[in-house]
């Protein structure tokens, strides 16, 4: 009878601690599982915030804000009313009879100098050359350009012809008078002026201011 007691209580302490084993397992379980369910929940109750997109920097037209600029090229200034970039084409259409230096064609002394358009005849004496000319104005400075000869394309040879002559000049024409000459450092001398009609006015001389003798001196 006393041993059968002790097996029963033997045996009824087993089945009480495999209960509380078996419990705490459960209650772990439910303990990760509740605390998984809040997680989730905490997740997906949390509101996605949207992502800011930062603003692309603008580009201007003389380049991007990630590359280098290029400054643009400065016009050149002006001076005055005058734009240097402006030229003019200047018509020296006209005949004009004065006198030639140009020995290295022959012609000297006396001439008469026919433009018309870009074409032009000199003559001085029994000499006489042609070619084309042409002219710019800019700024009031008018330049030209003398070339001698004729300027028919010569026909394909293994000899070419030698380059035609040529002359820079400024030109100053007023009413129905023009002078050209050559510009500073051109090999070839080259000048014409012609008389015109003009009249040049004789100079006015100021009449000199009359000095008064000084007064004598007091008698004492």
């Amino acid at each position: 009878m006393r041993k059968s007691t002790i097996y029963l209580f033997v045996l009824g302490l087993a089945v009480v601690v495999m209960a509380a084993l078996v419990g705490g397992s459960v209650i772990v379980s439910a303990q990760n599982t509740n605390s998984s369910m809040t997680m989730t929940n905490t997740n997906t109750g949390a509101k996605n915030k949207p992502r800011r997109h930062k603003p692309k920097p603008k580009t201007t037209e003389s380049g991007t804000a990630a590359g280098p600029t290029t400054e643009a090229t400065p016009a050149p200034r002006k001076t005055g009313r005058c734009d240097p970039m402006q030229q003019e084409q200047t018509d020296l259409s006209g005949t004009y009879t004065g006198k030639v230096d140009y020995s290295d064609a022959g012609l000297t002394g006396d001439a008469t100098l026919t433009i018309t358009g870009t074409n032009f005849t000199l003559t001085a004496g029994s000499t006489t050359q042609s070619g084309r000319v042409t002219a710019v104005t800019t700024c009031g400075y008018t330049a030209a350009t003398m070339m001698f000869g004729d300027l028919t394309p010569p026909t394909p040879s293994p000899n070419p012809p030698p380059a035609l002559p040529a002359v820079s000049l400024r030109v100053r024409k007023m009413g129905d008078r023009v002078t050209l000459m050559s510009v500073p450092g051109e090999k070839r001398t080259f000048s014409f002026s012609s008389a015109g009609s003009m009249k040049t006015m004789p100079r006015r001389h100021k009449p000199k201011p009359k000095t008064t003798a000084p007064p004598p001196p007091p008698q004492q």
